[in-house]
């Protein structure tokens, strides 16, 4: 039991998770076919091993509960895991709240993000398999920077596309990825087709994450089998590997004698979200708890809450699967907001199934009020978060002020799945009143739906 003024609470190296969760085994309906994108009909394993190595492709069609984490994995895990759970007190003591606000912090990582967690089994999955290289896109830059940094450990060059506005709002992150090794291109870039296709229609193309994963994708798929691809979100093997967050947590909250009634993540292609409320999920669905699990997506880039539940294309160049998933069109442009990891057209097909079950939630918040909370919490607890991250604080403090309002006592977790060290950038905008609100019209919404794949599967 926590002691009445206890604030952080750490596990041991021995209290590492030996297995992650998947969530396939508890999904109350069978997840949908992954499409061919060339026949529409369903992906074979040869199709699939032409980006991926074949013990990846085995977890993502896997329906075994639990999957051992290799020793080789877990070794590296221990630079940074487990990660902390930390009591927000002081953030409870400016919003006078009688909730109890805790967060797993993530931004201890050497890269600064919950994105190792998946970047180093992929690493260690592609090297057994003989890859050479590995290709991947990046939007804000931490899943390239985690990618890298996982790479390094088995030798693995990485050549990363990141989205062209983050690369240019986002120097560092550029630098951090060159620093572990990586070679990183500004997308759409000149070196694939895709690209220069792109380029002529429109030099000055901001990017999308639609379009960094198309540029990635083709440059393994052309490599002549020497190069996968490796991708940081929305396929169930990345979302199964990031599940080691909820099952810290799960330890670290009896730890604290509390329950979380409400756990949150920020949420774009669903990774971060999906690592901390699986677990949470699985006790929700097999031992009767009764957790609410809430995702928190920019109202710039809505897929869950403004988003159809359909087959789309995982990429705009439409080379990548096609997947049933909430989306906002394999075409959707997004604004320029300072949260680039969320800016994805589409949704992890396990969360969208999920929401659309009525398990989980979701919230979209706009960026201004995202970068209000990120500074609230800067200003209590001393970390400054990523903006990714500021949309779980924004929500955990509208659930905290609603527990005030009503005078209850809520537990609330979130998970803080990055700083913000290398987004003071965007915190430079905020502070000069240079940033607005931008919620994404209807009509450009529609615009990208009317161009959704004719796919004939039921499921």
């Amino acid at each position: 039991m926590a002691s009445q003024d206890q604030t952080r609470f750490l596990l041991s190296e021995n209290d590492l998770p030996k297995f992650w969760y998947n969530v396939l085994a508890d999904m109350p309906t069978p997840p949908a076919p992954v499409l061919n994108p060339q026949t529409g009909a369903p992906v074979t394993p040869d199709f699939l091993s032409v980006l991926f190595p074949m013990p990846l492709i085995q977890q993502e069609v896997s329906t075994e509960r639990y999957i051992e984490i290799p020793e080789e994995v877990r070794e590296i895990y221990k630079l940074y895991r487990p990660t902390p759970l930390i009591r927000a007190r002081r953030l409870e003591k400016a919003l006078a709240t009688p909730a109890h606000i805790y967060f797993k912090y993530e931004g201890v990582s050497p890269s600064g993000s919950h994105k190792p967690n998946t970047a180093i089994p992929q690493a260690f999955y592609n090297k057994i398999s003989g890859t050479q290289a590995l290709t991947t896109e990046t939007g804000a830059g931490q899943w390239g920077s985690a990618l890298a940094f996982a790479a390094n450990f088995f030798d693995l060059p990485v050549e990363v596309y990141m989205v062209k506005v983050s690369y240019q709002q986002k120097p560092y992150r550029r630098v951090l990825m060159e620093s572990y090794g990586a070679q990183v291109y500004a997308s759409p870039t000149n070196r694939t087709q895709f690209g220069r296709q792109l380029l002529a229609q429109d030099p000055d193309n901001p990017g999308s994450l639609g379009i960094a994963i198309s540029e990635a994708v083709e440059a393994a798929a052309t490599s002549g089998g020497k190069k996968k691809y490796a991708l940081g979100s929305v396929l169930n093997h990345v979302l199964t590997h990031q599940s080691v967050i909820g099952e810290e947590a799960l330890k670290q909250m009896d730890l604290a004698g509390e329950y979380p009634d409400v756990v949150i993540g920020c949420v774009g292609g669903g990774s971060n979200f999906g690592g901390i409320a699986y677990p949470f999920l699985r006790e929700n669905l097999r031992n009767g708890r009764n957790t609410r699990l809430l995702a928190v997506e920019p109202a710039a880039t809505p897929s869950l809450t403004r988003g159809i539940y359909a087959f789309d294309y995982g990429d705009t160049a439409r080379m990548a699967p096609i997947v049933k998933m909430h989306t906002l069109g394999h075409r959707f442009i997004p604004p320029k907001i300072h949260a680039g990891g969320l800016r994805y057209h589409g949704m992890a097909p396990s969360v969208s199934a999920l929401y659309e079950a009525g398990l989980i939630e979701a919230v979209a918040v706009k960026q201004l009020a995202t970068f209000e909370a990120a500074l609230t919490f800067a200003r209590t607890e001393g970390i400054v978060p990523a903006p990714e991250s500021a949309h779980a604080i924004r929500a955990a403090i509208d659930e905290a002020l609603q527990a005030k309002e009503s005078g209850e006592k809520r537990v609330i977790l979130f998970n803080l799945s990055g700083h913000g060290n290398f987004d003071l950038a965007a915190y430079e905008a905020y502070l000069n009143g240079q940033l607005e609100d931008y919620e994404y019209p209807a009509e450009a919404v529609q615009a990208a739906l009317n161009e959704l794949p004719a796919v004939h599967v039921s499921g």
